[in-house]
């Protein structure tokens, strides 16, 4: 847009600058101004002057208003000559001046009747040289539409740019918190400079040491030393902050708020004002004290540079070998600690004996009390909280200074009162043992000093301070030296911690106004903390604050105590001191609350209570349904389609996914997973893929090696893809979805893939998963809980210990890995608005206008919005562009077209019936992992086998109990999988840390490895492994199980990938479940474990049903022993084939119960599918024991009762055997022949009647019918079978319209031509004794030379034609 047309209207001191930025930009500006002096400086600068406000708007896209007031814009909007009567149609107004909220909203409605034009809300901050260079902080707010207008003018005017959401109006509620900030401040620093005059503080040298302590800010920076070299140009009019608090405190009114602070500095303004210092710069407030107090702020050369005298100092300081420290509290503990890095002896004492206890550990002595640390010591420094304990740690009982050898020194760091410093430097006078006293307090916070980075301001004699120069420079990164001797350190101090207390309690003021009037706490601090109304404290203190963490680094009563000295001191010095004194009122307050022990930040805490809002920076948890629900409805096409038209014409480049953990392949299937080799990489680029994944496992590495291994995947990417001709990729870097992994933190892997594969435009950041509950709107990320979206980083993904961030918003995500590199207020984003109401088109304008290098977040809250967001990616490729993106999972299904499909289940990759044991492995640490395993245990409990690993044995222990627990682990898992048991392997539970992210990386991969090994030693096949977490699932596929490649064949539940892992595997083929360890409700895994577990035992109607469905039917053996049993069983397995162990009266009254177990437990834990069936059971109370026994089926036999009492029978024990679930099989007609030495004469004998049969089966509700058409128990007569298929096929016609199931007995001797033709009519079970009975009588007949040997020669006999009949029956293969 440079070269474009701007008008811009008001060139005093910000706006001529500003205006000139818009020259450099290479913008086409022409200005209006009431100064002619103004408009002369901007034409002379380059710029187009005009005669009105119209004609400077005139044919201008964008115009922008820099003038003092609101009566002023109205003027130069709807005066005579207004820029409104030039003004284009769609023209965008961008109003920079500092007016209030309500005047912007009500100017934005006007506006918009007049010529539909817009208006961006954009005040500015960062004084009128930054205006001049384009170094401004801006923060716009309005529509989008007018925003996206202006961005390239507010851009090229300013450093920092911050969007401001919620409409038109915001940017001024944050420009009024700005100005309350900068108003305290100025007034503070007015009184602080008139304090340190008056205590004899050369002005300047104060100005010099404050800008580098805690009590500095960017308003005393900028306003001192106009203070200092009395020079009051006005840059900025008193006048100016008399207007700007009056907008302030007239919206605090109207929200019912107390601003104190603001109030004081407020009448402070108009005060100048009054004394007729208002057109003269805001810093002449200072004027008043001069003029009351007669205090000139006005620095002289004081000849001295207090740098330079500690310079000479320290280069003269005498060495120093032993040192005594009492005071070990926040900040006495880091110094302490750092003088022991700098190799001094340091003996250590404080009240607390905990903090000695560290302290030791540390490196440092400790001693019992002050006078044993002094013992010795050539100097002691002192770090108490007051003069009272000063006192009491050098003179009271076990003092130190009885103890201190004569010579030495006494530093004292602690905050007191310049008045204590000379008493105790007199006293110590008295003592007349040459002991010197340094008056040095400190000033940087806790870190600092742990750093060794204090800021400290010593003063004494040449001699004292030439003892312990090297001492103090060890502790400090800024040292100055004050003349004045004792006591004119404690006076730097004593106007530090005036500012610094100010500063807090402004803070507090401004952060919970700020909320109060509905501005996001966390974006306001951002803003404020680039602009004028930034200090020291508030960058320190704000983020607790926002955290609502008070942990005390520095305690209120602490600045109870020291703005107590400052009023002290001031009313000795008779200079009044206004905000100071309310500030100290907001600390007393506090502390009264019984908050005085926490962090000073907590007198926040005092409007939150009286006032009800809350600072702490918390995205809100937001109604799922309903939020998704106010979303645009989706974009009306389904752009997968198209996606597949561009891979299908070669247009559409190939996914090359470098996945940090297996768990991203769970929204595709039919893709290929690689672990290594090159030549597998070249493999798969000729075969000219949509898609493939290579496995890098980097969440697993330190930063360093996943930063050489991105970078060797990606040459050897590059290479494999340039040996096929015509083939282009792009690179997906696929992350978690709760957005843990190293990625974009100072860019490691991103960069890693772009120093390889070449620059890119843009990298896309899309962390959208919808089967993991993973939304992100309006740039926050969140991960659902039930109907809740809870922003990620308040969830416990958040607090992943080498992963952890504290940013939802995704733009400050960005912000907080690249540590400030990518600023967020850089970082773009496609919103949902944009997908859903523009669709791929407006996707591929928006990505094919970002700024060469820029992050982009994508908004998503359905598959469909990745998919057209993806149809627009692949448009603005074809045109040109090149993408790096950092998503997960949904995007790449999305960007490769594949649709959902449901489940897998075992049946659909053959695996049927009972194997050997499920192996589930579980390393995840997160909580959503332990609720599930809980969970799995409860609902699996029952078959499920647990082995647990102690963490604390494989990862911290020595190597030998370490060996231990692996070796006791695989010892369980071989003989529980053997057992065909499904089996839990689980780490403990209790998650062990590190003190540091690269130590808590060591032990995962310690606790990683043990997992690995343990697998690798287990020796059974399992049924499936399922792998629970990311790093774990890697481990396992690559290292323990060898796999190189892998197949995608789906997902086990939505969100839970499922693998066939390639032929060079030490399993080839098994189904290996890639469980994220943030996936799925607390039912999930268990869910799975259930899905994938060995089915029930059928019901002998299930058997019947299924042979109905395929065509074929199933074998009835009798048995009659374990050799029978075993010999069914196993021919069952060897030919995949469900069967029916069936068993006679005869042998039930011979073999008892313990038959009938051992065939129900034969069942059990048969591979196939068995049922227990008990054979012609015809007396009533024999029946009714069976039914208790644990079978499946009987067969009601009353085919020898009349007809009415076969129905009445049947029917009584069909009642009673469905209770239980059992399969009842009755008999109508009568078959002649011997079985088990049971005879029925040909005379006795009976076809199966079909009318009665139509009859009998409405009746008695059985679920199979034994029927007789010719067929014969035991040997059929020398002619052979004479069936009456006709019959059957009309009794089939019959059954199945009662879904009833016909059987045929008496199988044996049946001919295979005319079985199969039974099996046509509808036979679905074939009783078979005569022949399996007679392989066994036969074997018996052969010698063998032990008993073993004999069953083992009858049960393969047996099983030989056991294997026959079903494939005769054409039930082998069916197993399911």
């Amino acid at each position: 847009m440079a070269s474009a047309k701007v008008g811009f209207i008001g060139l005093g001191s910000m706006g001529l600058g500003m205006a000139s930025s818009l020259l450099r930009a290479g913008f086409q500006v022409q200005a209006y101004d009431v100064s002619q002096l103004a408009m002369k400086r901007f034409n002379e600068c380059g710029g187009k002057i005009t005669s009105t406000a119209a004609d400077a708007s005139k044919d201008a896209a964008v115009v922008v208003i820099m003038v003092t007031n609101s009566n002023q814009v109205d003027n130069v909007l709807f005066g005579t000559n207004g820029a409104i009567s030039g003004l284009s149609n769609g023209s965008v107004i961008v109003l920079c001046s500092t007016v209030s909220p309500a005047y912007v909203q009500k100017l934005g409605k006007s506006l918009t009747g007049e010529k539909n034009i817009l208006l961006v809300d954009a005040p500015v901050s960062g004084g009128f040289a930054r205006a001049a260079s384009g170094g401004l902080t801006i923060m716009p707010s309005g529509a989008s539409e007018a925003l996206e207008k202006a961005r390239p003018v507010l851009s090229a005017m300013s450093e920092k740019l911050f969007i401001v959401e919620d409409g038109i109006g915001a940017g001024s509620k944050v420009k009024m918190v700005n100005q309350l900030l900068a108003g305290v401040h100025i007034a503070a620093a007015a009184e602080a400079m008139v304090l340190g005059a008056r205590a004899g503080i050369n002005t300047r040298i104060l100005y010099d040491i404050i800008s580098n302590a805690a009590g500095s800010s960017w308003v005393f920076a900028d306003r001192v030393p106009q203070m200092v070299n009395g020079d009051y140009t006005p840059h900025s009019a008193l006048n100016i902050f008399v207007k700007d608090l009056g907008i302030v405190l007239d919206e605090a009114k109207s929200l019912a708020f107390p601003l104190p602070l603001t109030a004081i500095a407020h009448q402070q303004f108009i005060h100048g004002s009054a004394c007729g210092y208002g057109e003269e710069a805001d810093a002449a407030i200072v004027k008043i004290w001069q003029r009351t107090a007669g205090v000139n702020v006005v620095a002289l050369d004081e000849g001295y540079s207090p740098e330079q005298i500690a310079h000479k100092v320290i280069t003269i300081s005498n060495t120093v070998e032993h040192i005594g420290f009492i005071g070990l509290g926040a900040m006495g503990f880091g110094m302490a600690t750092q003088l022991i890095k700098s190799n001094y002896h340091v003996c250590g004492f404080d009240v607390y004996e905990p903090t000695l206890s560290r302290f030791a550990k540390e490196g440092g002595l400790t001693g019992r009390s002050p006078a044993e640390v002094a013992k010795g010591a050539e100097v002691l420094i002192v770090m108490v909280t007051n003069e009272k304990q000063a006192e009491s740690a050098l003179f009271g009982d076990g003092g130190a200074v009885a103890a201190l050898s004569d010579g030495a020194s006494i530093v004292l760091c602690s905050t007191v009162s310049p008045g204590f410093i000379k008493e105790l430097e007199k006293r110590l006078a008295d003592e007349r043992r040459d002991l010197q006293l340094v008056d040095a307090p400190v000033s940087g916070g806790v870190v600092k000093a742990a750093s060794g980075k204090l800021t400290i301001m010593a003063a004494g004699t040449d001699e004292a301070l030439n003892r312990t120069g090297a001492i103090l420079s060890a502790l400090s990164e800024k040292l100055y030296i004050i003349k004045g001797g004792a006591g004119a350190g404690s006076s730097v101090k004593m106007v530090n911690q005036l500012l610094a207390g100010v500063h807090i309690a402004s803070a507090a003021e401004a952060m919970a106004f700020g909320a109060r009037l509905g501005l996001n706490t966390q974006n306001l601090f951002d803003i404020i903390s680039n602009a004028s109304g930034n200090s020291w404290m508030f960058g320190n203190r704000v983020p607790h604050m926002l955290e609502n963490d008070y942990t005390p680094h520095s305690a209120i009563d602490i600045f109870v105590k020291d703005l107590g000295i400052v009023l002290h001191e001031s009313r000795g010095l008779k200079i009044p001191l206004h905000i100071t004194a309310a500030a100290h009122q907001q600390f007393l307050l506090s502390s009264a609350a019984g908050w005085g022990r926490l962090d000073d930040a907590a007198v926040v805490k005092i409007f939150e209570k009286l006032t009800g809002v809350n600072v702490e920076a918390k995205l809100p948890v937001l109604p799922k349904e309903e939020t998704l629900k106010s979303l645009p409805p989706e974009w009306h096409v389904d752009p997968t389609e198209e996606i597949h038209r561009l891979e299908d014409n070669g247009v559409a480049k190939t996914l090359v996914v470098l996945d940090d953990d297996p768990t991203g392949t769970q929204t595709v299937h039919g893709v290929t997973v690689l672990t290594e080799s090159f030549e597998s990489l070249v493999q798969q680029f000729r075969k000219r893929p949509s898609c493939f994944f290579i496995l890098t496992n980097s969440r697993a590495l330190s930063t360093e090696k996943a930063i050489l291994l991105t970078k060797e995947i990606c040459t050897n990417v590059k290479i494999a893809a340039a040996s096929v001709e015509n083939i282009g990729y792009t690179v997906v870097l696929r992350g978690d979805s709760t957005l843990r992994g190293h990625f974009p933190e100072l860019s490691q892997e991103a960069d890693a893939a772009a120093s390889v594969i070449g620059e890119t435009d843009a990298w896309i950041l899309c962390p959208f998963f919808l089967q993991g509950g993973r939304y992100t709107i309006s740039d926050v990320h969140y991960v659902a809980d039930g109907n809740r979206l809870v922003p990620a980083g308040r969830t416990e993904f958040a607090k992943d210990a080498a992963f952890g961030y504290k940013a939802s918003n995704l733009r400050e995500w960005v912000e907080e890995k690249t540590k400030g590199r990518v600023s967020a207020t850089s970082v773009a984003s496609v919103s949902i608005e944009t997908i859903r109401n523009g669709g791929p088109d407006a996707v591929c304008q928006q990505l094919s206008n970002l700024q060469k290098g820029s992050v982009c977040v994508v908004n998503a809250a359905s598959e469909r919005d990745v998919s057209v967001f993806a149809a627009g990616m692949i448009k603005a490729e074809i045109k040109g562009k090149r993408f790096l993106c950092r998503t997960a999972a949904s995007f790449v299904s999305a960007r490769i077209g594949i649709k959902p499909k449901d489940a897998i289940t075992p049946r659909e990759l053959g695996i049927f019936g009972k194997q050997n044991g499920g192996l589930i492995v579980v390393g995840s640490y997160v909580p959503k992992t332990t609720k599930q395993v809980e969970e799995l245990k409860a609902q699996c409990g029952h078959f499920l086998k647990s082995i647990e690993v102690r963490v604390d044995a494989i990862a911290l222990k020595s190597e030998k109990e370490r060996e231990e627990e692996i070796n006791r682990t695989v010892e369980l898992a071989d003989i529980f999988l053997k057992s065909r048991n499904d089996t839990l392997v689980i780490t403990s539970r209790e998650l062990v840390k590190g003190s540091s992210a690269s130590e808590s990386l060591a032990i995962n991969s310690k606790v990683s490895s043990a997992l690995v090994e343990i697998v690798r030693r287990i020796q059974i096949r399992p049924r499936y492994l399922l792998a629970k977490g990311g790093i774990t699932s890697s481990d396992l596929a690559t290292k323990a199980m060898g796999a190189r490649h892998a197949e995608v064949v789906g997902q086990a539940l939505a969100g839970v990938p499922l693998w066939q892992l390639g032929p060079e595997s030490r399993h080839p083929g098994v189904p290996y479940i890639v469980f994220p360890g943030n996936v799925g409700g607390n039912d999930a895994l268990a869910q799975v474990v259930k899905n994938w577990s060995p089915p029930a035992r059928p019901s002998t109607r299930d058997l019947l049903l299924e042979a109905e469905r395929g065509g074929y039917a199933v074998g009835a053996f009798n048995v009659y022993n374990l050799e029978a049993v075993s010999a069914v069983v196993a021919a069952a397995e060897a030919e995949k084939s469900p069967a029916i162990l069936q068993i006679h009266p005869s042998a039930l009254k011979h073999g008892g119960l313990p038959l009938v177990a051992c065939c129900v437990s034969a069942a059990e834990h048969a591979a196939v599918p068995i049922t227990v069936h008990i054979d012609h059971a015809t007396d009533k109370k024999e029946l009714i024991e069976t039914l208790e026994m644990g079978v499946d089926s009987v067969m009601v036999d009353g085919s020898h009762l009349p007809f009415s009492e076969n129905v009445s029978y049947t029917k009584y024990i069909t009642d009673m055997a469905h209770v239980k679930g059992m399969t009842v099989e009755a008999e109508l007609g009568r078959l002649s022949g011997t079985e088990d030495n049971i005879t029925v004469e040909e005379y006795e004998a009976k076809l199966t009647d079909l009318t009665q049969a139509e009859e009998f089966l409405s009746q008695t509700g059985v679920d199979a019918l034994a029927v007789c058409i010719g067929n014969v128990h035991g040997k059929y007569p020398p002619t052979g079978p004479n069936l009456k298929l006709d019959l059957l096929k009309e009794l089939h016609f019959l059954a199945s319209r009662k879904g009833v199931m016909l059987v045929l007995h008496g199988a044996s001797g049946l001919s295979e031509e005319l079985v199969k033709a039974c099996i046509d009519f509808g036979v679905r079970k074939f009783n078979v004794n005569t022949e399996v009975r007679s392989a066994y009588m036969n074997a018996l007949q052969t010698p063998k030379k032990d008993l073993i040997d004999v069953m083992s020669f009858a049960r393969e006999s047996m099983q030989a034609v056991v294997a026959e009949k079903m494939h005769i029956f054409g039930s082998a293969g069916k197993a399911y």
